[in-house]
């Protein structure tokens, strides 16, 4: 049987600002990718979503993003290697004090840095030395084919490697900038569909009508996008429905 996991990008709430609907789209995946407090959210949030996790047996993420609370973190920041990689430490570090036994399922960078690390080999090895520094046991999602893969295969590290079902895809394999009308994908029958795609041809196709062939680990909805409550819900009964198993239990590779 197919196994692919299910992932979000939850805890980008702030004080009493709230974003997304996380508890609803918590009983939909299977792992969770919490804010760490630069780009989003708090401690309390950290604490809160962290149980909201726990409650519904979703494996646990740290999601660490620069320091752009304005931006939600989705501005590119130019930074040394060194300085990323303590940035990194310290968000991966801080979301782990609030877990059972201080262990993380995994670490996924956020926005800009994600984006960055994809194609920078330099800024990839950066984000890799900080996870790697807090906990080298723990899985790095990263997106499929990227840099920051081949970095954390280079470091020995787990890895998982990350499609979008509610992004467009270019045809180098990177995501359409948010920037542009057609980046996102809203309609939660077709970004269930793309999703199922990706499973079953480990391959996307791009808006420009190319085919990307892509490894598909773990697929991520985005937790702010206004339709991610329905998105995720059509997403795991089609998958469920092909008889593809919806897990955390992925087998990563290092």
């Amino acid at each position: 049987m197919i196994k692919v996991d299910f992932n979000a990008d939850l805890g980008e709430s702030f004080g009493k600002y709230i974003i997304g609907l996380d508890q609803e789209i918590l009983k939909q995946v299977t792992s969770a990718n919490i804010a760490c407090g630069f780009h989003a959210g708090d401690p309390t949030i950290m604490a809160k979503t962290i149980q909201l996790a726990i409650d519904e047996g979703v494996a646990i993420g740290a999601h660490p993003g620069f320091a752009d609370l304005q931006g939600f973190g989705r501005r590119e920041i130019i930074m040394s290697p060194s300085d990323i990689t303590a940035m990194v430490a310290y968000q991966v570090g801080a979301l782990s004090a609030f877990t059972p036994d201080h262990k993380l399922h995994h670490v996924k960078a956020h926005g800009a840095l994600y984006n960055m690390a994809a194609k920078d080999r330099h800024i990839a090895k950066a984000v890799v030395a900080g996870i790697q520094q807090v906990d080298p046991q723990t899985i790095i999602y990263g997106l499929a084919n990227s840099e920051l893969i081949h970095a954390a295969k280079e470091a020995h590290m787990q890895f998982a490697q990350e499609v979008f079902a509610d992004r467009n895809y270019q045809a180098d394999g990177t995501l359409v900038p948010r920037t542009q009308p057609n980046a996102m994908i809203l309609d939660p029958q077709e970004a269930a569909q793309r999703a199922l795609d990706m499973v079953i041809n480990q391959s996307v196709v791009a808006i420009t009508g190319e085919t990307v062939p892509l490894t598909v680990d773990s697929i991520c909805v985005h937790g702010d996008n206004q339709a991610a409550v329905e998105l995720a819900r059509h997403i795991k009964q089609l998958l469920r429905h092909k008889q593809i198993d919806v897990t955390s239990d992925i087998t990563t590779r290092g």
